[in-house]
């Protein structure tokens, strides 16, 4: 039976890496996949999907407009897909997500998104909210703070590497923008008066 599954964490934690692994371990047996990735996300180039380990592998884009119930349905008219793979799922919005949820439902087709949680301001991201709320399978793929707890939250650092309290929620960045950390090291860090000196 096919399902909506929702892998989350914060950045750094190889989301990219495992959504290729899994799409490649399809093909590997001789089934198609579909990948899919914001359109917004340019880091690595128009339509890729790329690892910071080092691999890297061309997709489709979406962006916030598009039915993506409709654009699934196109895509298996044309093709004998096995699963489909969403990076970037937290620029999703709501109503996407109930077109990928209307897409495994009504055309029998797993969906696997990979996607932060929460931005850097611990608030949900809108695809992020409503992938917790109507997932059939969730997991959260772990990373860890600088001090060796998991890493639940993360910070938005400006040029000379202080964290940032406020901006608009979307800003595409890497290693150089964001860090991830615990909960107590991301409050000390952004709410509390006395910020420690953080790790980069």
């Amino acid at each position: 039976m096919a399902k909506l599954y929702f892998n989350y964490s914060t950045m750094n934690a190889g989301k990219s890496t495992l959504l290729l692994q899994a799409a490649h371990n399809y093909r590997e047996r001789g089934m198609q996949t579909y990948l899919i990735t914001a359109q917004m996300d340019t880091r690595f180039g128009q339509g890729k999907i790329a690892s910071r380990i080092g691999i890297e592998e061309e997709a489709d884009t979406f962006n916030p407009q598009e039915d993506l119930f409709e654009k699934i349905k196109l895509k298996l008219s044309k093709s004998k897909i096995s699963c489909i793979f969403i990076d970037e799922a937290q620029f999703l919005t709501r109503d996407q997500v109930w077109a990928l949820a209307r897409a495994v439902d009504d055309l029998g087709i797993p969906i696997i998104c990979y996607g932060l949680r929460v931005d850097f301001m611990g608030e949900l991201f809108p695809g992020s909210a409503a992938l917790l709320a109507l997932a059939d399978e969730m997991r959260e793929i772990r990373t860890i703070c600088h001090c060796g707890k998991k890493a639940t939250m993360v910070v938005r650092l400006d040029s000379t590497g202080k964290a940032v309290t406020s901006g608009d929620q979307v800003q595409i960045g890497g290693n150089e923008t964001y860090l991830s950390l615990c909960r107590k090291h991301y409050r000390e860090t952004v709410m509390d008066k006395t910020s420690p000196e953080l790790p980069i």
